[in-house]
């Protein structure tokens, strides 16, 4: 398939534009760069054999929109592009609501005009909200969400499920997946981002690297068995996976679908730390924080369903996460200098 793929520079999106390319797929990237470098299309191709055709572009825009998908001949759109980060958006909900929601409307609005339906949108476990018990299934009751991020999720969410409902020939797959980490096995791309890391893997490795003094640890009094919060940590490489496997899905059985991609472990900060100490070699220093706004407990998934219905299973370790995020670290470096 000829395959749209907004925010194809970031850190999932460039990760699955690999998985595209490497499985046949015709790829072209829209980014506005705002959170990624340019560079990044050129290690794709490195790593790939191909150069995905790119647009510097916002979703925001509809009259650039407009020009990429009308003349683009798109079978399918893979929709990460947006603001991601949990506490960021505790500050700066406006922003969130105008890229996220906003962005998205615009693109559907452009995407129905030309007559293109079939969508994997990028969606987050965080529309669960805080859940009353773990671990999350689909048929987990949608709770008011507990940051703007997670708040502009539930929206996209609800907007293309109305599309669909308006109208059958909209084929959305939502992909709620848990927290994303690791990098590619070669080195050459991994989670870069632009200002101070907001999420905890590039973080451990900046301290690791020694670009920062030291971990954060927000919240040392949760419920949990050692005070710090619980995720699910996904390999990239293992997601990026999942959205192949959910477009292909979509190709057969057209619908509204809904899939949690996560390992179905929990792992907390605390076990993070140590793991990435191991695959480094090197003390890793942190410190207890208070807890952040819109921070839930511990939460992972129940990923029965995408095991089932999309033949679909997360395999790589925290380890392996640990040392390919090392891998990428070192490299990410030597760009730096």
């Amino acid at each position: 398939m000829r395959v749209l793929v907004t925010g194809g520079t970031g850190f999932i999106g460039s990760h699955t534009v690999v998985e595209l390319i490497e499985a046949g797929h015709q790829v072209v990237i829209v980014d506005n760069l705002v959170n990624s470098k340019r560079s990044v299309l050129d290690r794709v191709a490195r790593i790939s054999g191909t150069a995905p055709e790119f647009h510097e572009a916002d979703i925001r825009d509809e009259t650039a929109l407009d020009r990429i998908v009308g003349g683009g001949g798109f079978e399918a759109v893979v929709h990460f592009a947006g603001l991601k980060a949990v506490g960021e958006s505790v500050r700066r909900p406006l922003d969130y609501w105008e890229v996220n929601v906003g962005g998205s409307t615009t693109l559907f609005r452009v995407l129905d005009r030309n007559d293109v339906r079939t969508v994997v949108f990028s969606s987050s476990a965080t529309v669960y909200g805080d859940p009353d018990e773990v671990p999350v299934t689909e048929a987990t009751p949608i709770k008011p969400a507990t940051n703007p991020y997670g708040g502009t999720k539930q929206v996209i969410e609800q907007i293309l499920t109305d599309l669909h409902a308006s109208d059958p020939r909209w084929n959305v797959a939502l992909l709620r997946y848990f927290n994303p980490v690791g990098a590619h096995a070669s080195g050459l791309i991994g989670e870069d981002p632009n200002d101070i890391p907001n999420n905890l893997m590039p973080i451990v490795a900046q301290v690791a690297a020694g670009k920062l003094p030291e971990v954060n640890v927000y919240g040392n009094d949760y419920p949990t068995r050692d005070g710090s919060g619980v995720r699910d940590y996904i390999h990239v490489v293992d997601l990026a996976e999942g959205h192949l496997a959910a477009l292909d899905r979509l190709a057969v059985d057209s619908g509204r679908h809904v899939w949690n991609l996560g390992t179905g472990n929990g792992t907390t900060v605390l076990e993070v730390i140590a793991a990435f100490s191991a695959a480094t070699g090197r003390d890793i220093p942190y410190r207890p924080a208070a807890r952040r706004p819109g921070d839930v407990a511990e939460t992972w998934a129940d990923v029965t369903k995408a095991e089932r219905e999309l033949g679909w299973r997360a395999g790589r370790t925290v380890d392996e996460m640990c040392a390919d995020t090392w891998r990428w670290q070192q490299y990410a470096l030597t760009l730096d200098g």
